[in-house]
C-alpha cells in the first residue's frame, strides 16, 4: 500500500521517547547517503518494517491444510 498522500499526526509521547526517535534518525541521517532524514520518514520506515514481521509471524500462524 504505498501512496504519496499523507496524513498528519499530532501525538504526545514521552520524553523519552523523544530522545530514542531523534537517535534513531541521527542514526539513519549517519548511515544514508540520501540527504536530509525526516522524523516523518524514519517513522514510515519503523512501521513499514514492523508490518512485514507482523505479516510474516501472522503467516506462521496460519493451520496447515
Amino acid at each position: 500500500m504505498t501512496s504519496k498522500a499523507r496524513s498528519q499526526l499530532n501525538v504526545r509521547v514521552s520524553a523519552e521517547t523523544l530522545q530514542k526517535l531523534d537517535e534513531i534518525v541521527e542514526f539513519y541521517q549517519e548511515h544514508t547517503k540520501l540527504g536530509k532524514v525526516y522524523k516523518a520518514d524514519v517513522l514510515t520506515d519503523i512501521i513499514d518494517k514492523s508490518y512485514e514481521v507482523m505479516k510474516k509471524q501472522k503467516l506462521n500462524k496460519r493451520p496447515h491444510l
